[in-house]
């Protein structure tokens, strides 16, 4: 249902935008890549699929990713990035730790409100990804693989130097199923071609 809902949102903020800024030369169509450094932070506080005696994992991590995008104008935007959110670590019992490796693509949609020298911007989109989680206890070390696509949205703000760099600031929040609260704070730039 949230697929449908965001294509629907996406259809319809293309077209709105396409006809309100059809006239402007300087909002034409272009392509634009870069990419991003920030910090993903995961918490979950329930753990009772998994078993009683582990209470917490609350743990973060340096994240990066690569952007790659098309504007349809000034006010709208499709982009696909290359999202990886590092390794974040946390003990979870005494002398047992739990490390998650969550690495993947997202397809966006973009909607763009310039204020002055400011972009402000909302995303949607979707996160497909691979999770690798490995346990390593006084007994050993056990690992497992997880594939999921979740829904995901950020918003921030930008500014564009030069005419073509944009460098934007963005707090990001993925819907990943097993955890409490899934999130990143992204420094971002981009070039337009």
């Amino acid at each position: 249902m949230k697929k449908i809902i965001t294509l629907a949102l996406a259809v319809a903020a293309l077209a709105a935008a396409s006809a309100a800024r059809a006239d402007d030369p300087d909002d034409g169509p272009g392509f634009y890549l870069g990419g991003g450094i920030g910090e993903y932070r995961v918490t979950v506080n329930d753990f009772d699929d998994v078993t009683a005696a582990i209470e917490r994992y609350d743990s973060d991590d340096t994240a990066w990713k690569g952007i790659a995008g098309w504007n349809a104008n000034r006010f709208v935007a499709l982009e696909l990035a290359y999202v990886n959110l590092g390794s974040p670590s946390d003990q979870i019992t005494p002398g047992t730790f739990a490390e998650t490796e969550t690495d993947g693509f997202a397809p966006y949609v973009v909607g763009t409100l310039p204020v002055g020298i400011f972009d402000f911007f909302a995303k949607a989109g979707y996160y497909m990804y691979e999770t690798r989680t490995r346990v390593t206890s006084p007994l050993g070390t056990a690992s497992s693989k997880q594939n999921g696509d979740d829904f995901t949205w950020s918003l921030g703000a930008g500014v564009t130097f030069f005419d073509s760099f944009n460098l934007r600031l963005e707090y990001e929040q993925f819907d990943f199923q097993n955890t409490n609260d899934s999130n990143a704070l992204w420094l971002t730039g981009t070039f337009r071609f």
